[in-house]
């Protein structure tokens, strides 16, 4: 899925959780490390897959290729090298069902 795409399916995974008390508290943050890398943050609180199970992904293998998806709490976190930023979003998105 291209990465136009995957931005899409994410807003649109947002605009469905906006209710106008969620999107005040909760939300999205994806930010850059100094390692190189992205992190991304989900609240999942008051959403379909806030007590889904999600099976944490983590890999590395060496030279800058390593990613880690996890659920912690009511939190989809992600976090991988510089070019893992639509894999962590498709593995988000799958987990969510829009994929």
């Amino acid at each position: 899925m291209s990465q136009t795409d995957l931005l899409a399916k994410l807003c649109e995974w947002y605009r469905e959780q906006c209710n106008g008390d969620w999107e005040h508290g909760y939300g999205v943050a994806i930010e850059t490390l100094d390692n190189p890398g992205w992190t991304v943050t989900i609240d999942l609180c008051e959403t379909a897959s806030e007590k889904e199970v999600f099976e944490t992904i983590r890999f590395n293998e060496g030279k800058g290729n390593w990613l880690t998806c996890s659920k912690n709490g009511t939190r989809f976190q992600g976090a991988g090298d510089p070019s893992k930023l639509s894999v962590i979003l498709e593995h988000f998105l799958k987990f969510v069902g829009k994929l």
